[in-house]
């Protein structure tokens, strides 16, 4: 996914479904500089993971 899709994601009113390696998340911020993203799975906010916005998939 590219850097500007997920900044129209972290804004958009509807909920868009996005994947990391197949597994439902939530980005919770991306640093823009570097390309990652703070991500955490869905329903569970607590273990909160950095990964690169490349590995992110919208379904």
């Amino acid at each position: 996914m590219d850097l500007q899709r997920v900044k129209e994601i972290l804004t958009a009113e509807d909920e868009i479904s996005v994947h990391y390696h197949g597994v439902p998340i939530w980005i919770e911020s991306i640093d823009a500089t570097s390309s990652m993203a703070v991500i955490s799975a869905r329903g569970t906010h607590e273990e909160r993971q950095l990964v690169s916005i490349d590995g992110l998939d919208e379904r």
